[in-house]
């Protein structure tokens, strides 16, 4: 494992539920951040509970750390994980053309979803004990067409759109030293060269979008990702701050 973090912990598991779940459970008895990787999962998840694929030979892992800043600082590694994302699949293409960043939490490649993160937080009241990034990429099979919500970005993988075979194994090997430098980068710089890096890479930027909460629909032009990440839409009746959505083009 050359180039593997210092004082980062690797387990590789068979079979699991979700490496987010193995994540909690392990939480506590770790003494430093540790990724779970597993190659497969039988109740793996994405934002909002909804089913994640798993098939053999994608990438499936979740980081675990134990965070020391506010919950709304915390929330802020979604931004550091699609950097780190980023650079593991252009180190394991050899290619940055094509890759974008979909706000809040995707990769896409070629206009199509690559990879999907989500964080967990697990703590009592203002306070993070640890957090669980999950991170699920499409490394050689992506879902159809018909088990994604009407309207979403359509699913690729890494094989169908680069012809790279990149093993689970070999694809954690590139992503862990990847977060790890972002993650010092964002410790000891703050959000904001964060911010400028992921909108560099942001798909969309500058064109009209339409962001879903739970409540409405709210279409606009793409103004920027703010201090605090949330998403900055311009509309006919003003400026809309969004903290939380889904994101259609």
């Amino acid at each position: 494992m050359t180039g593997w973090p210092q004082g980062v912990g690797r387990r590789v598991l068979s079979t699991v539920d979700s490496t987010m779940a193995e994540g909690a459970r392990i939480a506590p008895t770790l003494a430093g951040p540790e990724w779970v990787l597993a190659h497969a999962q039988t109740a793996g998840h994405g934002r909002r509970g909804r089913a994640w694929a798993s098939p053999s030979g994608n990438f499936m892992a979740s980081l675990v750390m134990r965070p020391t800043e506010p919950p709304e600082v915390v929330a802020l590694r979604s931004f550091v994980a699609a950097l780190a994302l980023r650079d593991a699949l252009q180190d394991a293409t050899g290619r940055a053309d094509g890759l974008a960043l979909k706000w809040p939490n995707d990769v896409l490649l070629n206009g199509g979803k690559l990879a999907g993160i989500l964080l967990q937080s697990i703590g009592a009241g203002a306070r993070v004990d640890h957090l669980i990034i999950g991170i699920g990429v499409n490394l050689a099979t992506a879902p159809g067409t018909g088990e994604v919500e009407p309207g979403a970005v359509p699913p690729v993988s890494l094989l169908s759109e680069t012809g790279a075979q990149v093993t689970p194994e070999e694809f954690l090997a590139l992503l862990a030293p990847a977060y790890a430098r972002h993650e010092a980068a964002f410790t000891t710089y703050g959000f904001a060269p964060i911010r400028t890096a992921w909108l560099a890479g942001a798909a969309r930027l500058g064109e009209t979008i339409t962001a879903r909460t739970g409540r409405e629909a709210i279409t606009g032009r793409f103004e920027t990702v703010d201090e605090a990440g949330n998403l900055v839409l311009s509309t006919p009746k003003g400026q809309r701050i969004i903290s939380a959505a889904e994101i259609f083009f």
